[in-house]
């Protein structure tokens, strides 16, 4: 498919966002018509059209998209936040529309990461297999819950992760000196070649079992938050496991797919994916997405880590806020 490239020729973009624009109009106009007047959607359209929210959700998250190219982290954990504190949806609507929007850009990236041999299947898998099955664990316990009791538990997360990002160092070669017991025995190492160097890399991984104990966390919080986890993975695979940043990178970006997909089918058979949230929003942040990738070449990365921290940080607070009712 168009879509999922590996030659970055803008010519394959385009037909993807015209391939989703194609899905806006015959997916959203029929869901918006059915819905409106119906009251079947928990949603105050303050006296506003049907097409209103989605078509403002849209340029909002074009926005959204390159930022989140410029600041390196996924959609969803921007999207859920601003989404939740700033738009009349119920939160369980914005958390199911997260995981799309985390999956879409995973799904893109995976087969083209996995062709380059910078995704490491065999990282990949172990982690994968705990990492899904504690968000699907996550999603479950995410809608049981009061839906007040998770916008503070969001609120505290997303400020959480602003400190995290301000603090967080990257190693790009991290001098792992011998695997570990559990990581030999899953043989989890390899080899990629390294263009920027001109050379062939090898890498190998320790601590293994407590990077592995840490996805536990990651797992629960994406599938109950709908924030994806790419600001979690890179930092566990790369600081506490010893994994290279790309290695690191690519590889949590091809997790996304699976854990994503895990907590993306509990909010689906409790009727929480709305096509009107969804297909303006993945619009949005993949053509937001292609604007980003071409900024990325003259933007400042300081100022734009900073931007994103703000921008993270006020979007906590004011989930923090809405859910203790202030």
């Amino acid at each position: 498919m168009a879509c999922v490239g590996t030659g970055g020729k803008m010519k394959n973009h385009y037909r993807c966002f015209w391939f989703l624009m194609f899905l806006t109009v015959f997916l959203i106009i029929p869901t918006g018509s059915a819905f409106s007047g119906t009251g079947a959607v928990s949603v105050d359209s303050g006296g506003h059209a049907w097409w209103f929210w989605p078509v403002i959700l849209f340029f909002v998250t074009f926005v959204m998209g390159i930022f989140a190219v410029l600041g390196g982290v996924g959609g969803g954990v921007l999207y859920v936040p601003i989404i939740s504190g700033f738009f009349p949806f119920h939160l369980d609507f914005v958390r199911g529309a997260g995981l799309l929007v985390a999956l879409s850009g995973a799904l893109a990236a995976g087969p083209g990461l996995l062709k380059s041999g910078l995704a490491s299947l065999r990282l990949a898998m172990p982690v994968a297999l705990i990492a899904s099955i504690c968000a699907i664990a996550g999603a479950v316990i995410g809608l049981a819950l009061p839906t007040n009791i998770v916008q503070i538990s969001l609120g505290i997360t997303i400020i959480a992760i602003c400190f995290l990002m301000l603090a967080s160092k990257k190693s790009t070669y991290p001098n792992v000196q011998k695997s570990d017991h559990l990581s030999s025995i899953l043989k989890i190492y390899g080899v990629y070649y390294d263009e920027s160097m001109g050379e062939e890399i090898e890498w190998k991984i320790h601590r293994t079992p407590v990077g592995l104990i840490l996805f536990i966390v990651i797992g629960i919080m994406a599938g109950m938050f709908g924030l994806g986890a790419g600001w979690a993975n890179i930092p566990v695979l790369n600081l506490v496991m010893g994994a290279p940043l790309k290695i690191s990178v690519a590889t949590s970006k091809f997790l996304l797919s699976i854990t994503d997909t895990s907590a993306a089918w509990i909010y689906l058979n409790k009727g929480c994916i709305m096509p009107l949230m969804v297909v303006p929003s993945i619009v949005g942040i993949m053509s937001g997405s292609i604007v980003g990738v071409r900024l990325l070449k003259i933007a400042k990365p300081t100022f734009i880590r900073w931007m994103v921290i703000g921008i993270l940080g006020f979007a906590g607070i004011k989930a923090l806020l809405k859910g203790l009712g202030i």
